[in-house]
């Protein structure tokens, strides 16, 4: 099942998931998956899925009715869609190779009751590159920019569905500004700090499907360690299952 270069990292819950150093996930990952506050009932998607990390993580308590991850790398979509039936999900969690700006035809518009996305990061051009066309990818914006990712949210989400990202603080203006062109009103944000000393690295923000414009749920910070740099109550919560193996996402904040 493993290929060269590929490992098996348990989510907790008996969970596992195939990574490799192209497609693996940090703590952001995870702490957008808790953000998102799943239901049951649900219909998913997850953009810029890489290879499946938040459908797996959504799939440990309380799944869904039905997730569908997207990501435009094979190597990505073929090591979810292995993960996928290794952990036996092949009835609720549907793996899908697409560029996410052509997703018409292939998901139904107006369907699913939330959307999530760890989107790129640093715009075009900007700052040192990744080695390799998977990295670059998932930390700049070559191929899908942030519009893109909340329109096509947007797109997909029915009348009150929830659209959850993260992006780092000096995005915070563009998602609230783009959230409103398309018809996504913010709802709920959250900052995170890597330390109580440190100003926040990220944020986490839920915007709803065509609510009006009014209050904002601006939640208490969440700080990822102590300053001695052990994790704090919150975040061994977060982890749950997973917190034996917590460290190896450390280092993204």
């Amino acid at each position: 099942m493993l290929r060269t270069g590929e490992r098996l990292e348990p989510l907790g819950n008996g969970i596992e998931i195939i990574v490799s150093d192209k497609f693996c996930f940090t703590t952001d990952t995870i702490l957008l998956a808790n953000f998102a506050q799943h239901r049951k009932s649900d219909r998913v998607v997850d953009l810029c899925t890489g290879c499946g990390i938040i459908p797996l993580l959504l799939s440990r308590e309380n799944p869904p009715r039905e997730i569908h991850g997207v990501e435009i790398f094979a190597e990505g979509v073929d090591m979810m869609t292995r993960s996928v039936k290794y952990n036996s999900l092949t009835e609720n969690i549907f793996p899908l190779c697409s560029d996410i700006k052509e997703l018409k035809g292939e998901l139904p518009f107006g369907y699913f009751s939330l959307v999530t996305c760890n989107p790129p990061y640093k715009l075009s051009g900007s700052g040192l590159k990744s080695r390799g066309d998977e990295a670059l990818l998932a930390r700049h914006e070559e191929m899908c920019t942030l519009e893109d990712v909340i329109s096509v949210g947007s797109k997909l989400l029915q009348f009150s569905g929830r659209l959850c990202i993260c992006q780092r603080p000096e995005r915070l203006t563009d998602a609230m500004e783009l959230m409103r062109k398309y018809d996504v009103e913010p709802k709920r944000l959250r900052l995170v700090q890597g330390k109580f000393s440190k100003a926040p690295k990220l944020f986490l923000l839920e915007g709803k499907r065509g609510s009006k414009p009014g209050f904002l749920n601006v939640m208490p910070a969440l700080v990822v360690e102590n300053e001695d740099g052990a994790f704090t109550e919150e975040m061994l919560s977060i982890y749950g299952s997973y917190k034996d193996n917590a460290g190896r996402t450390k280092n993204e904040l």
